[in-house]
C-alpha cells in the first residue's frame, strides 16, 4: 500500500470512530479488558495529537511532552474529530520520503502514514466490537489488502524492530524456530499475504515468502491481523504444527 491509500484509510476509519454514538461511550470493549469506547476514542485522539507534535518538531526536534488529553464524556467526540482532521492535514503537508521524528528515531514520513492508518483500523474494530456486544451490527470487515499491510507492519516493524528496542533480545529458546503466516484470501492481496518469521540469536528475520515453518498460522488476512494484535483468540485461525510456539509468540508480542 502507498501513502495515498494509507491516508484514505486514515480518513475513512477515523471517520467511523468520529461517528461513534454518544450513548455508546460507556460500553466496555470486550477485547481490551478495562477499556470502554470512551477510552478508545480518548487514546486514539491523543495519539493523533502526539503525532502532530512529532511532525511539527521536525526530524531534529524532541517528542512533545505537554500534550492535553481529550475531554471525557460526549465532548470527546468533536475533540476526536478535531485531532483526526489535524493529523490528516499534517500528513498531507509531508512527502512520504521526508525525514520526520518517530518513536523509532528519524524515519520517512511514510512511517506515520502507515502507522496512523493501522492505528485507527484496529481501534475502529475495538469500538465496533463494543457496539456489537451491546446488540449493534457486526463490525465492518477489514479489507484484505489493508489487513495484509497491517500484518506486514506488525511483523517487520513491531516484531522485528520494536520488540528488541523495548525488551532486548528475544528469549534464547526461540533461536532457530520458524513461524509461517499464510493469508488465505482469494483473490490474494496484490502485494501477497505470506511471511516467514525466523528467529535467530535474540532477533527475528521476516521474509515475504511461502515456506514451511515449525508452525503455520492460516486464515484470512483480517483474522490473522486481529489475532496478531490480540483482538481475536488464536483459534480464530488455523494453527498447523507447534501450537505452543504460536501461543508463545502471542504471549510475547504485546506492544
Amino acid at each position: 500500500m502507498d501513502h495515498h491509500r494509507h491516508l484514505e484509510l486514515l480518513v475513512a476509519e477515523g471517520g467511523r470512530l468520529a461517528a461513534t454514538p454518544a450513548d455508546a461511550l460507556a460500553a466496555p470493549v470486550p477485547t481490551v479488558p478495562g477499556w470502554t469506547v470512551l477510552d478508545v476514542l480518548r487514546h486514539t485522539g491523543k495519539v493523533h495529537r502526539w503525532v502532530c507534535g512529532m511532525l511539527d518538531a521536525g526530524p531534529d526536534g524532541a517528542p512533545p511532552t505537554d500534550l492535553v488529553g481529550l475531554p471525557k464524556g460526549p465532548d470527546c467526540l468533536p475533540a476526536y474529530r478535531e485531532a483526526l482532521d489535524a493529523v490528516v492535514a499534517r500528513l498531507g503537508d509531508h512527502e512520504p520520503d521526508q525525514p520526520v521524528l518517530t518513536f523509532a528515531g528519524v524515519q520517512p514520513a511514510s512511517f506515520w502514514f502507515r502507522r496512523q492508518a493501522h492505528e485507527v483500523t484496529v481501534h475502529r474494530v475495538d469500538v465496533a466490537d463494543a457496539l456489537a456486544a451491546e446488540g449493534g451490527p457486526a463490525p465492518l470487515p477489514v479489507e484484505a489488502d489493508v489487513a495484509a499491510d497491517g500484518i506486514d507492519e506488525w511483523a517487520r516493524f513491531f516484531l522485528a524492530v520494536r520488540w528488541n528496542q523495548r525488551n532486548g533480545p528475544f528469549p534464547a529458546e526461540l533461536a532457530g524456530r520458524t513461524i509461517h503466516i499464510h493469508g488465505t484470501d482469494d483473490p490474494a492481496p496484490a502485494d501477497g499475504a505470506e511471511w516467514l518469521l525466523t528467529f535467530g540469536e535474540g532477533t527475528v528475520a521476516v521474509e515475504a515468502t511461502h515456506a514451511k515453518g515449525d508452525v503455520a498460522l492460516r486464515g484470512s488476512a483480517e483474522d490473522l491481523l486481529l489475532a496478531l494484535w490480540r483482538r481475536r483468540p488464536l483459534d480464530t485461525v488455523d494453527v498447523l504444527g507447534d501450537h505452543d510456539l504460536a501461543t508463545h509468540l502471542l504471549d510475547l508480542a504485546r506492544f
